[in-house]
C-alpha cells in the first residue's frame, strides 16, 4: 500500500513539475528547475529522516492543525472515513476506479469519425454514472444510526474517530513523492520535448484548440517516449519502500526482520523477501510493457 501511494503521489508531483519545466512562463520554468535541482540531489534516506522529524515535531492533539475535517498532529494525520461496511467500501472503491478507467476505455473504443464533442460527452457520462454508483453504494452500505462520515474529534488527551495515518507512513509517502517526483519531472519534460513542433503545428492548422492539441496529439506522443523510462523509475521507487525500517515503519522488510529474530531462519525468510519484491516488480514491469506495446506506433519497430 505504501508503494502504491508513493507512486501515485510521485506521479502527480512529477507531472506538475514536469509541465512547469516545459512551460513558456519563465517563472514556472525557474521554479521547476529549482525543485528538481534541490530534491534530486538529496539522498532519499535523508529526506525520510527530515520529514519524519518534521511530522513528529508538530503540535499535540489539543493544538492540532485542522482543515476540511482533517487533523494534523505529531501522532499522525487523522482523516474522515465513511461509516460503511467493508464490502460496501470495497465496491465503492471499485466504482471510483471504474470512473477513472471507463473514459479511457470509451475513448479507445470510439470510432474515429465520431465528433469530438460527442465522444467527450459519452466519456463524461460514463464517469458520472460510475461515481453516482459509488455514492449510492456508500449510502446503502452506511452503518445504521451513524452519520455517513466519521470525523476525528478530540476526546480527553487523544483523538478519536476517523482514520489515523501514522507519522512513519506519512514521512515515507512524502519523501518518496518529493524525491521520486523530481526524477519523474525530468522524464515528463523529456517526453514532451521529444514531440516535434511540426506535429503540433499540423494539429493547429486543422482548427483544433490548444487543449485538443495537447490531449489528442502532444500528450499521447509524449507518453510513448515516457513509458519505458517511467517503468524503470517506478520499479526503483517500489524497492525504495524498504527504507521504512529506518523510521520504524512496519512494512514487508520490517516483518521479515522480526521473523528472522524470532525464528532464526535467515536464509529462508530473506528468500521470501526477495521473491516478494521480485513478484511485485515483475508484475509492474509486465503491466508497463503491455501498455507500451498497446500504444506503440505500428510499423515503427525494427524487424529482424
Amino acid at each position: 500500500f505504501l508503494g502504491t501511494t508513493g507512486l501515485i503521489l510521485a506521479t502527480i508531483v512529477g507531472t506538475i513539475v514536469g509541465l512547469a519545466r516545459t512551460s513558456s512562463n519563465e517563472l514556472a520554468r525557474l521554479r521547476g528547475r529549482t525543485y528538481v535541482d534541490i530534491f534530486r540531489n538529496i539522498p532519499l534516506i535523508l529526506q525520510v529522516f527530515f520529514w519524519y522529524a518534521l511530522i513528529t515535531h508538530l503540535p499535540t492533539p489539543r493544538a492540532a492543525h485542522e482543515a476540511f475535517g482533517m487533523l494534523l498532529t505529531s501522532r499522525g494525520l487523522y482523516v474522515p472515513i465513511p461509516n460503511v461496511g467493508g464490502t460496501a467500501l470495497a465496491l465503492a472503491v471499485l466504482a471510483v476506479i471504474a470512473a477513472i478507467a471507463l473514459p479511457v476505455w470509451l475513448g479507445r473504443t470510439s470510432q474515429i469519425s465520431q465528433p469530438v464533442g460527442e465522444r467527450s460527452a459519452i466519456q463524461f457520462a460514463g464517469a458520472a454514472v460510475a461515481l453516482a454508483c459509488a455514492v449510492v453504494i456508500l449510502m446503502i452500505g452506511r452503518l445504521p444510526d451513524a452519520a455517513l462520515l466519521d470525523f476525528p474529534a478530540l476526546q480527553g488527551l487523544n483523538l478519536k474517530g476517523g482514520l489515523r495515518i501514522p507519522p512513519e507512513f506519512s514521512a515515507l509517502a512524502v519523501a518518496i513523492a518529493v524525491y521520486g517526483g523530481s526524477y519523474i519531472a525530468e522524464i515528463v519534460r523529456g517526453g514532451f520535448k521529444a514531440v516535434g513542433k511540426g506535429q503540433m503545428e499540423a494539429a493547429l492548422s486543422l482548427g483544433l484548440s490548444p487543449w485538443r492539441v495537447f490531449t489528442l496529439v502532444r500528450l499521447p506522443l509524449a507518453l510513448r517516449a515516457m513509458l519505458p523510462i517511467l517503468a524503470n523509475q517506478y520499479v526503483w521507487l517500489m524497492k525504495a519502500t524498504t527504507m521504512g525500517i529506518a523510521v520504524g515503519f512496519t512494512d514487508f522488510f520490517m516483518i521479515v526482520a522480526l521473523t528472522i529474530n524470532h525464528s532464526g531462519q535467515t536464509l529462508e525468510v530473506i528468500g521470501i523477501l526477495m521473491a516478494g519484491f521480485l513478484a511485485i516488480n515483475l508484475s509492474l514491469a509486465a503491466v508497463f510493457n503491455r501498455i507500451n506495446k498497446a500504444i506503440a506506433l505500428k510499423g515503427n519497430q525494427l524487424r529482424g
